[in-house]
């Protein structure tokens, strides 16, 4: 995966992140104020009713105004013009608040003029059993009122938050999937580092062994243009085959150096006129006798009239040998190879077939990936890096080409590049 790429995807999932968090959090506060003011009507209007109730039982009229203060989050101040009765204050606290479905904890007391001071009442539970864990409320003086009480809501943030459920459930899903994308993006970079580590490594290294590859073509040319060495068919028998491996070796290196020229994107092409039917006959002469030697057969089927295309020379080269040599290890026992050529409406067309091993249906859309091999079963024979196809598809991309793949398991594969004109 490209830097740029890698880039992209944290910065959007950030950006994705930041934005869902924000909206939670919107969520989160507007569903904590709505509880909120949900509340404090709740408990006006209860509050009220009980200052009401107290009244009329006294027969005595409430305030004009100013009944109700609300001096701290939880701590309400209610103005009566009689002495309070706490019996019954308890009693209307209690059926106000279910009446309007308040069911939380609550404490009051009431104003003694007399002792100017606030006398307790109770603490008021719907879980009794939690009464004696409680430590009881100071309840502060309100100088404005003369006949008041006060009531506390000890529980009240509680309270909210268990109205809140499903929101504080959803934020700690958010909370692990902002982790887990963390975590994802920590690996993901730590796996591109190391994938660039690895790259470095290979490339450096290949690029190393270039110079000992050439120091020993040198040498074994020397050694084969030497008398000596021609007089003894076994030393040159030995000779040939370090010549032939050398070039091997020189071949498999060169497809890393190319590797990873196109993963950095570092190819460029030169583009020039090239007579596709000259080309392919290069190619075709330059594999007959190894095709031959097997006992197999490879023909041609070209096009009447002359075709010429503008490509890379070289790439094109180079993807015709990487399809003919697949052609020939992919066999059964005799490699019974075809190269067609045909022009089409808008394109030309250069069809390779064989009549191999082919390639099942299930491995087929992995084919033209980087490193993968199709399993050979009992064929042993078949040596390589899985970079061909790789590199056939590269080119045919920077190119503008279409790449079609046809085949049968038993039947055989035909590889088909389609070049627009």
């Amino acid at each position: 995966m490209k830097s740029s790429t890698i880039t992209r995807v944290v910065f959007l999932g950030a950006a994705a992140i930041i934005g869902i968090i924000a909206l939670q959090t919107y969520w989160v506060l507007s569903t904590w104020n709505i509880n909120e003011e949900e509340f404090n009507q709740k408990a006006h209007l209860a509050l009220y009713n009980v200052a009401r109730s107290l009244s009329e039982l006294s027969g005595t009229a409430l305030p004009t105004r100013n009944v109700i203060r609300q001096r701290t989050s939880n701590y309400y101040v209610v103005n009566i013009a009689d002495e309070i009765d706490t019996h019954n204050l308890e009693y209307f606290l209690q059926r106000e608040m279910e009446a309007l479905a308040l069911h939380i904890d609550f404490e009051y007391a009431v104003f003694d003029c007399h002792t100017d001071e606030m006398v307790y009442g109770n603490y008021c539970s719907y879980t009794p059993e939690r009464k004696k864990d409680i430590a009881y409320s100071q309840f502060p003086k309100y100088s404005e009122f003369t006949y008041y009480f006060g009531v506390k809501f000890p529980t009240r943030s509680g309270y909210l938050f268990s109205k809140m459920q499903l929101s504080i459930v959803l934020s700690l899903i958010l909370l692990v999937t902002v982790v887990f994308f963390a975590y994802s993006m920590f690996v993901i970079l730590r796996q591109k580092q190391l994938s660039e580590m690895q790259k470095d490594f290979i490339n450096n290294m290949t690029h190393e062994f270039k110079t000992p590859i050439s120091s020993i073509k040198i040498s074994t040319d020397m050694f084969l243009r030497h008398p000596l060495i021609q007089s003894d068919a076994r030393l040159r028998q030995y000779a040939s085959i370090i010549s032939e491996q050398n070039l091997r070796l020189n071949n498999q290196v060169e497809s890393v150096l190319q590797l990873a020229l196109i993963e950095r994107g570092n190819v460029a092409l030169n583009l020039e006129p090239v007579a596709l039917h000259e080309l392919l006959e290069e190619a075709v002469a330059s594999v007959r006798m190894p095709v031959e030697e097997q006992g197999g057969q490879i023909r041609t089927n070209f096009a009447p009239e002359s075709l010429v295309i503008h490509a890379d020379r070289l790439h094109l080269s180079n993807i015709v040998h990487s399809l003919l040599d697949n052609a020939i290890k992919y066999c059964r026992a005799a490699p019974d190879i075809t190269l067609r050529t045909t022009r089409e409406p808008h394109q030309i067309c250069l069809t390779i077939a064989d009549r191999g091993i082919g390639i099942p249906p299930a491995h087929q859309a992995r084919i033209f990936e980087k490193f993968y091999r199709v399993p050979t079963g009992n064929v042993h024979n078949v040596k390589g890096f899985g970079l061909g196809l790789f590199y056939v598809r590269s080119i045919c991309r920077k190119h503008g080409w279409r790449l079609r793949l046809d085949s049968a398991e038993g039947r055989g594969t035909d590889v088909q590049v389609c070049i627009p004109t």
